[in-house]
């Protein structure tokens, strides 16, 4: 570790950093891009198939999009994702990716030094963030071309590699690694803390200069812990004038709320299966696995288990034409694993002749109870009560970020307070063009906090929360 970084993660340190980012997923990754002094410009002589867009580069020629008015570029772009910046970002990254095209970038990039911003990014994992927990060998939902991050194309990486894409995706595990690798190539390491969990940020009070004169602003205490190497904790405490939340959502995963839920052979990670079938607890000869829910992690765990001759038993809520479905949203050509795990989930019923064996499918059944002896009891859509005998039980209903170092578990910063932080349906409440919280000045957010929930779409805003930052340092006294 720098002696930079021990400074600041001591107690002693007295000068603030101007930015923590909490998070070192894709998110954190392409915001400490971006603070480390690389700059986004518009290539000269090029033109961008959007019209209006085009118009508006040719305005401010040599000027970085950093210093320009993201309102003002992004108005009138439309496409898959609710935030402005993104689609922006996104167009000047791919700009015409959503027609089928292969464009290359509009925007070239200068590593101008002076405009670094230093910063800190703490994290649980290796750079990747919640990558690095997903099964190596499950291929991503989006297309390979779409996870990668500014200046590093993952085909051009993985061709280095030798490794190819499937059907234009990648698996999870390439993705790992190409986001690790990405800091190392850019030189980001010395920016990211590992092994890092942070416990509370709090509010500080602002801190006085020599001359007695306050640094301008809100000051925030970030404490945690390191787990070092031989698994003791580490405790650290800095402050800083920014806090950057690119937590993600994958922390707490949602619970079904029911008796015996507790029991030892329930699990919320598809691993618990992988691990399952090492140990010889599952097996083609075992009773079934139980997994719930009807998204695209329990459609891996069906893919997973099928592989491996797993028996399934697949219960969910909706029923199976139900539009709001995932998989009704996925073009089949793209996504023929999940079209064929929804055409099981439609043709299969407990109550018919099963024409895939090995699997069940339990649409509109919802979950009552599960016994010690591993019985499952289930309630169909009569009334009726299900019995079935489990060998593990996956719950994959989705998950909640996990911001309990916040006070109030950053309740207060949702756009509806008094209802729970959903990703989807309640995220944190952010200024759409500078990402800052509007609750808590100094305090931001970015990916799936605020909506933003794609690798495509989450580098818009980190766009933004470094155009906003570059803006406050420039009006710093000296």
């Amino acid at each position: 570790m720098s002696n930079w970084r021990k400074d600041h993660l001591g107690t002693s340190s007295s000068e603030p950093l101007p930015v923590v980012v909490i998070g070192n997923g894709p998110s954190g990754i392409c915001l400490s891009y971006l603070l480390s002094g690389y700059t986004p410009y518009v290539k000269p002589d090029v033109v961008h198939p959007h019209p209006l867009l085009q118009r508006k580069l040719t305005e401010a020629p040599g000027v970085s999009i950093l210093d320009q008015d993201l309102d003002y570029l992004s108005e009138g772009l439309e496409g898959r994702c609710q935030s402005p910046v993104a689609l922006l970002f996104d167009a000047l990254l791919r700009p015409d990716t959503d027609f089928g095209g292969n464009m290359e970038s509009v925007l070239t990039w200068k590593h101008q030094k002076e405009r670094a911003i230093p910063h800190m990014v703490l994290g649980r994992n290796l750079p990747g963030g919640a990558w690095h927990s997903i099964e190596g060998s499950m291929v991503t939902l989006s297309q390979g071309q779409w996870m990668g991050l500014p200046d590093l194309q993952v085909k051009e990486w993985m061709r280095r590699r030798r490794r190819g894409l499937r059907n234009s995706r990648a698996t999870a595990g390439d993705i790992a690694h190409y986001y690790r690798d990405y800091v190392t190539k850019k030189g980001l390491g010395h920016n990211f803390v590992s092994g890092a969990v942070v416990t509370a940020v709090e509010r500080g009070t602002p801190a006085s200069s020599g001359s007695g004169v306050q640094d301008p602003g809100p000051l925030f205490q970030v404490s945690g812990f390191l787990t070092t190497q031989d698994q003791s904790r580490q405790p650290f405490s800095l402050c800083a004038r920014n806090v950057v939340l690119a937590t993600g959502t994958s922390d707490s995963p949602a619970r079904l709320g029911i008796p015996g839920e507790a029991l030892p052979f329930v699990h919320y990670e598809l691993s618990a299966l992988e691990a399952a079938r090492r140990a010889g607890t599952v097996s083609p000869a075992s009773d079934p696995v139980l997994i719930v829910g009807a998204g695209l992690s329990a459609a891996d765990a069906v893919l997973y288990a099928r592989h491996y001759n797993i028996p399934v038993v697949h219960a969910f809520r909706r029923p199976v034409h139900d539009p709001g479905l995932v998989f009704n949203q996925l073009p089949k050509m793209l996504y023929p694993e999940y079209h064929k795990v929804h055409q099981m989930m439609r043709e299969q019923s407990i109550l018919s002749p099963s024409p895939y064996e090995g699997y069940r499918s339990l649409p509109e059944h919802r979950l009552l109870l599960l016994k010690e002896d591993r019985q499952a009891v289930f309630q169909d859509p009569e009334g009726l009560q299900k019995v079935f005998g489990v060998a593990l039980v996956l719950v994959l209903i989705g998950s909640h970020p996990d911001l309990s170092f916040l006070p109030g578990a950053g309740a207060n910063l949702a756009m509806d307070p008094d209802q729970p932080l959903s990703a989807k349906r309640n995220p944190i409440d952010v200024d759409p063009f500078t990402y800052q919280s509007t609750h808590q000045e100094g305090l931001y957010a970015v990916g799936p906090l605020v909506g933003d929930n794609f690798v495509r779409f989450v580098q818009g805003g980190a766009l933004a929360v470094a155009s906003s930052l570059l803006r406050k340092e420039a009006r710093q006294p000296p």
